[in-house]
């Protein structure tokens, strides 16, 4: 995900540092893709912020259901009971979309923060997206708030906390398995914590191979599909049409599987212009803002198609797309034809 131009550059720098330091500030607003760091940093400022005996006392949390401003303002005020902090969450409500009254008082209250109280904001489902024209909000929480995005690690990043992650389980992993296993899953420590559990608990050995990855590991829409157009540039036609009914069975809408072709065929196309320039995958990843190893894996795709492909297989998604939201034709069976149609063109160089 790229900065948003709310972004400070230093916010998470200083997030660290008030943890590490035990000197938290009054106001901070959470949101972000890798949602695993978000939990992490949150829960290690309660722990710096309150013990347990006095939990209950001075932790106070809200979310959509439960969340007035009265009783934010009352949470705020209260002073610590047997502590020297008290600590305020407040979880997927955007004080942006307040009626003006209720505007009005969030502005008070995030202007005079007692120096005892943290407030957070968390943003996870719901998208933290200020809206600027509301001057005098964006401005106390411009001037009075550390906001922080907790954007997906680099690959680099993730290849080394999964490797750490693994050996924590008794298990060593190579980096291209790393890599592996992080384009199928999405790439967050959230949907990777839970897939290096399973596939230390399932492997029998001390080394992981790819064959334990894909035994408990459910891949992500996107890498389905890259299996399923890599197939197609293998000349394996029936195994590219048994990928798409495995989305299929994953829950997968028709829809959102035609987009997801498309986008991986621009990437391939993208990627065939490049080769024919001269280019390589660092060039594909500056463009289209793919890590390193989907791009190398897009690169390699993209010798397996011609570029007169590329542009059939364009035309025939924009044909496909056209039907799926125009005519009465069953969307699967719709799928089905663009994969034939598709594998026909494929074996047509």
């Amino acid at each position: 995900m790229a900065k948003q131009q709310y972004q400070k550059p230093d916010e998470f720098a200083r997030l660290k540092a008030a943890i590490k330091n035990g000197e938290l500030e009054r106001l901070y607003f959470f949101h972000g893709e890798e949602v695993f760091l978000l939990h992490h940093y949150l829960n290690q400022m309660e722990r710096k912020s309150i013990d347990e005996l006095t939990w209950d006392f001075n932790f106070h949390r809200f979310n959509q259901e439960n969340f007035s401003i009265q009783t934010f303002s009352d949470a705020v005020e209260a002073l610590p009971m047997m502590a020297q902090r008290t600590f305020v969450e407040v979880d997927e409500v955007d004080p942006f979309k307040f009626a003006e009254a209720d505007r009005d008082k969030m502005i008070s209250i995030l202007e005079d923060i007692p120096d005892y109280c943290t407030v957070v904001f968390t943003f996870e489902t719901v998208e933290f997206k200020p809206d600027k024209r509301q001057k005098k909000l964006w401005e106390v929480i411009d001037k009075k708030a550390n906001i922080v995005e907790f954007a997906k690690q680099s690959q680099r990043e993730l290849i080394s906390w999964v490797t750490r992650h693994f050996s924590a389980l008794g298990k060593r992993i190579s980096s291209d398995l790393c890599a592996y296993l992080i384009d199928i899953t999405g790439g967050t420590m959230t949907a990777l914590q839970g897939e290096i559990s399973k596939i230390a608990a399932y492997s029998g050995t001390d080394e992981i191979c790819r064959a334990d990855i894909d035994a408990v590991t459910e891949p992500v829409m996107d890498a389905v599909v890259f299996q399923m157009t890599d197939l197609l540039g293998s000349g394996e036609y029936g195994a590219a049409l048994l990928k798409l009914h495995q989305l299929l069975k994953m829950q997968q809408e028709p829809i959102p599987i035609l987009g997801a072709i498309g986008s991986h065929f621009r990437r391939i196309s993208t990627a065939r212009t490049l080769m024919d320039c001269g280019k390589n995958a660092d060039e594909l990843m500056r463009l289209t803002g793919l890590k390193d190893y989907p791009a190398r894996k897009t690169m390699a795709a993209a010798h397996k198609f011609s570029t007169r492909f590329c542009v059939a297989a364009s035309s025939l998604i924009l044909e496909t797309d056209y039907k799926m939201k125009t005519s009465f034709d069953d969307p699967v069976r719709l799928l089905e034809l663009l994969i034939l149609e598709l594998a026909q063109e494929a074996k047509n160089g």
